[in-house]
């Protein structure tokens, strides 16, 4: 039997960090460096100024559309245990100095972007809700001033029920946001506890009587100490009374370094057999009540999918703003600096705060696509494969596809291939030999 893998949103950040992911929140298999400038000042500023002039001519030849605008939000009221994202609980001083910065980087950028259009916005965090609500609006006026949304933009905003009130709200909807991505975890409050969280269940319920009517996604995680399906029957269901009209749900990831690792190595954590039958559990549930399976590890009832997150599995293009954001241009990676200090000095002085850039080889554009594509419900588009790298994705995996053919499923007019539904939880072991074949002929 095949070896159970955790899925992993933070599996995905190797290349598109925002996402969480963020997110990203990508294979987030490996992440960026340490970022912090150079040590003496006038390196720096020459490394700045250097990255400015390339990064700045590589916007000028970006296609005419680009889908994404991601801005980070670094500050929390508490760390999650674990949280190995870049956030800070105890620098909510800084949050107007850093939007400030950040409304400073949004006008750069939009100068450099003229003419383009976006189709989505995403606040995401640390912990977006968590600082004055007159920031974000502030920060989707610059939007409007420097940039072109399309009609029905999708603007999102990440939100911990700990951290929402009625007048929030009401300047949220001033701003124009019109998606909401609210941090369930669980339903359970012990199991809350044991994560770091600041909010109880019935925070959610309150926040989600706040949203009603609204489109509004809800997080739900898995393997965490002491889950049963019970619990997680009893945290999807509660947010499908409550309105959800999306759910990402996702197996916890342990991070070294955070302070549930002290569990994971105490074998206080389910293993990843269980994860995986409460992952097949969750799914069926979640199918059951009306959610479509669009991605992994995201569901949506017909027509809310997350146009931000489609960008990424389609790998679109998009634009990071604040620190430790990244962004993906032209065939071209780069991210800003990890470093508070660093970022906020770097904008003020006029400098794009991008300290790591790289270009994307063939090989990795091509088990990016592969990888992407898979992990959606659609598939990849052999016709879109060919047309993109002018070669058909069977012949650039002859030795991939034998090894893992039987997991996968042709569509009966040849058109797009998928994982099986059944082998959705080892998708990682499935994909392992698309990522090494381009790289062994290379």
């Amino acid at each position: 039997m095949l070896e159970k893998l955790r899925i992993s949103l933070s599996h995905l950040r190797f290349r598109l960090s925002h996402v969480r992911f963020s997110t990203l929140r990508a294979a987030k298999s490996a992440r960026f460096a340490n970022c912090s400038l150079l040590k003496h000042e006038r390196n720096r500023e020459k490394i700045r100024l250097k990255i400015r002039l390339k990064i700045k001519a590589e916007i000028k030849i970006i296609g005419e559309i680009m889908a994404g605008i991601y801005i980070h939000i670094p500050f929390c009221r508490q760390k999650c245990s674990y949280c190995d994202f870049v956030s800070f609980p105890d620098k909510i001083g800084y949050a107007e100095a850093y939007m400030a910065c950040v409304y400073k980087e949004l006008k750069m950028r939009g100068e450099e972007l003229k003419g383009r259009v976006f189709d989505t916005v995403y606040f995401g965090g640390g912990t977006p809700s968590y600082i004055p609500p007159k920031l974000i609006l502030g920060a989707m006026n610059r939007i409007r001033e420097s940039f072109t949304l399309s009609e029905n933009a999708e603007i999102t905003l990440e939100l911990n029920p700990g951290t929402i009130g009625e007048e929030k709200v009401k300047i949220y909807e001033k701003a124009g946001i019109n998606r909401f991505s609210i941090g369930l975890q669980t339903a359970i409050d012990s199991q809350l506890e044991d994560l770091g969280r600041i909010h109880n269940a019935r925070d959610y319920v309150y926040a989600a009587k706040l949203l009603k009517g609204k489109n509004f996604s809800t997080d739900v995680m898995l393997g965490l100490k002491n889950q049963s399906k019970d619990d997680i029957k009893k945290t999807i269901e509660l947010a499908a009374a409550c309105g959800s009209s999306h759910i990402s749900m996702y197996a916890l990831t342990v991070e070294d370094g955070t302070p549930i690792y002290t569990d994971y190595l105490n074998g206080e954590l389910p293993d990843s057999d269980e994860v995986a039958d409460m992952y097949d559990f969750g799914r069926n549930l979640l199918e059951n009540l009306g959610y479509r399976r669009y991605e992994i590890s995201n569901f949506a009832k017909p027509c809310f999918e997350s146009r931000h997150n489609l960008n990424y599995w389609r790998r679109g293009e998009y634009i990071g703003v604040g620190l430790a954001a990244s962004s993906f241009m032209n065939g071209k990676r780069f991210t800003n600096t990890f470093n508070l200090d660093d970022y906020m000095k770097c904008v003020i002085s006029g400098f794009f705060p991008a300290v790591d850039c790289e270009e994307v080889g063939e090989a990795d554009a091509k088990f990016e696509k592969v990888m992407l594509a898979l992990r959606t419900a659609e598939g990849l588009s052999l016709a879109e494969y060919e047309k993109e790298f002018s070669s058909a994705f069977e012949e650039d995996f002859p030795a991939a596809l034998s090894k893992t053919r039987k997991y996968l499923d042709f569509s009966e007019d040849g058109a797009r291939v998928k994982i099986k539904d059944e082998y959705l939880y080892v998708q990682n072991r499935i994909l392992m030999p698309f990522m090494e074949e381009p790289r062994q002929r290379d």
